[in-house]
């Protein structure tokens, strides 16, 4: 479920592919790509153009389900194995929308927060960071919809935050 290419300045980092996008072999086909997409204010055309816009998802394929239907963590061997190679072999990209806890794990590291919102509240330090030799890195909740009581908790998220990722992802595609 990559998207990657040598032209694209800007990538999307999320955990692993859900039921549907399983099904559909296509990233974020789902509701939650949905709402990416709004909130960084592009359509699908532009979304799936490769040359515009790399995916690589922690995981490459669906984890399964865990007990209560949720999706499991992804694979770890897919981070270890190909992430650090795929990100060297992509030295053009300039921005990393981190989603999710896994992707903020690894892009983050030890600068993520204790939680998800201490981690995307911080968002400023983490997108001026810059450190030397990487992309600068946006954490984000995940779209899906369970997160609409997040949403509603953080307003600061639609009023702060979206603006900034369109500016971005209008600068960078």
């Amino acid at each position: 479920m990559l998207q990657i290419s040598s032209n694209a300045r800007l990538c999307v980092c999320g955990q692993a592919p859900g039921t549907r996008v399983h099904h559909s072999g296509q990233p974020f086909t789902d509701p939650s790509g949905d709402r990416l997409r709004n909130w960084m204010g592009i359509g699908k055309e532009v979304f799936y153009d490769a040359d515009k816009l790399a995916i690589v998802p922690m995981g490459f394929c669906f984890p399964g389900l865990d007990a209560k239907g949720g999706d499991l963590p992804p694979r770890p061997e897919c981070q270890a194995v190909w992430h650090d190679r795929l990100f060297a072999a992509m030295p053009q990209i300039e921005l990393v929308l981190v989603i999710g806890q896994y992707a903020q794990a690894y892009h983050l590291g030890a600068a993520r927060g204790k939680s998800l919102t201490e981690t995307v509240a911080n968002w400023r330090a983490h997108f001026e960071a810059r450190p030397e030799g990487r992309p600068a890195v946006l954490p984000l909740p995940h779209p899906s919809w369970r997160n609409n009581t997040w949403l509603k908790k953080n307003p600061w998220f639609d009023e702060e935050l979206v603006p900034v990722l369109r500016r971005e992802v209008a600068r960078l595609i």
